[in-house]
This record gives structure tokens, C-alpha cells and sequence, in this order.
């Protein structure tokens, strides 16, 4: 579903933007990465007051199935 398919992006985008921001991770490459991680948890954040998901659109469009919940 919509939801779960964006559960998943988000958790994957906020991982792999604190793995290549982070100096301890053996991936790291830029501190500036930090600033992705900080935008996914906004969007994450206003998508729970406003309802509007941006990637959701996207996932619509794409035919995955929304469960009317987000």
C-alpha cells in the first residue's frame, strides 16, 4: 500500500542520509547529508498535521494501492 511503501522510503532516505552525514559511519562522506535526514523528518512531520505526502502522489501514480489511511 501507499502507506507502508512510504514508511519504507522515509526509513531508508533517514538511514542513508545518517550514514553518509555521520564522521562514525563507514560510509560517511559529507556532514551536510545531515540536512536530508532533517527534511524527511519534517515531511514526515507536516504530512501528519496536513495530510499532504508528496511521495504518496507519487505512489499513486506509479498503481500502488492506497489502504485510505494516509
Amino acid at each position: 500500500t501507499t502507506e507502508r511503501s512510504i514508511r519504507i522510503m522515509a526509513g531508508f532516505v533517514i538511514l542513508l542520509s545518517l550514514g553518509l552525514g555521520v564522521e562514525a559511519s563507514p560510509i560517511f562522506h559529507n556532514v551536510n547529508w545531515l540536512w536530508l535526514t532533517a527534511f524527511a523528518g519534517l515531511n514526515l512531520f507536516q504530512s501528519g498535521f496536513t495530510k499532504f505526502c508528496p511521495p504518496e502522489i507519487l505512489f499513486k501514480k506509479m498503481g500502488i494501492k492506497s489502504d485510505g489511511c494516509c
